[in-house]
């Protein structure tokens, strides 16, 4: 019996890894290459990769900023879409990069192509490839949190719901003020840290409120602000990035958990 074709079948497929899921969580990333890997896509993960650039950029660092976005656009021209595990950096290159090169025509060329064929891991799954929700298991009460570029940039929003829905034992809840920043912005954190905590309180009593037992996000960045926090208090809230869960690895250690 011949078996249907996949949806990603045929795809040359990029990994953009981003430095927080490299550094501190690499299941996410292993998570991420399984599901594109499941829908049928050839999963390259470039070596020449680096930041996305947002630290510099969103610190006025342009010359840096765009020296990084020079090297992304070599390291990433080439394949069919470049795909990230983060709204964040997945919203830096496709908003962001042409207007870095807004003086340079040929570069902006580029980098515009690039940004076409860029998106965050669930909208590409969902909006591009019409991938199903898996048919995975993880026993929870969770609750989302809609991170700020990845909502405000890409539309990230229904994407890792629709998934998430097909989860076997999985409870989702939703939280009051879902989409509202937990405060970790990546330098504002550093730049106002008494405004940043104070946010982060707020987001933390309303994911209590909810009783999940389970946070979920699709930007690491976020979940290591809130997870830090959550930890610090003694808040038994399991954190975890959605595609470690859709992808069926939620039985690793969450984030912040030693290692059995």
């Amino acid at each position: 019996m011949r078996q249907p074709q996949r949806p990603g079948a045929g795809l040359d497929v990029a990994l953009f890894v981003t430095c927080l899921v490299d550094m501190f969580r690499p299941s996410v990333g292993f998570a991420a290459a399984r599901l594109l890997e499941d829908a049928g896509c050839r999963v390259v993960v470039p070596e020449a990769q680096t930041c996305c650039g947002q630290p510099a950029y969103n610190s006025g660092d342009r010359a840096d900023a765009v020296d990084i976005a020079r090297r992304v656009i070599e390291a990433f021209e080439g394949y069919d879409h470049v795909v990230a595990p983060s709204g964040s950096c997945g919203g830096m290159i496709a908003h962001h990069y042409p207007a870095l090169f807004a003086d340079d025509p040929a570069m902006k060329a580029r980098a515009e192509a690039l940004a076409a064929r860029t998106h965050e891991l669930t909208t590409f799954l969902v909006d591009v490839l019409g991938v199903a929700p898996p048919a995975v298991r993880c026993e929870a009460t969770a609750t989302y949190h809609d991170s700020c570029s990845g909502l405000r940039e890409l539309g990230v929003k229904a994407q890792p719901r629709k998934l998430l829905a097909g989860v076997e034992g999985l409870t989702l809840v939703e939280m009051k003020g879902a989409e509202i920043c937990c405060g970790f912005g990546g330098t504002f954190c550093v730049k106002y840290p008494d405004i940043s905590n104070a946010m982060l309180d707020d987001k933390l009593a309303d994911i209590e409120a909810t009783g999940a037992d389970t946070l979920l996000a699709g930007d690491l960045g976020c979940l290591l602000n809130m997870a830090g926090k959550l930890q610090r208090e003694g808040r038994p809230v399991k954190v975890r990035h959605v595609a470690e869960v859709i992808a069926g690895m939620a039985d690793e250690p969450a984030i912040g958990e030693p290692a059995p």
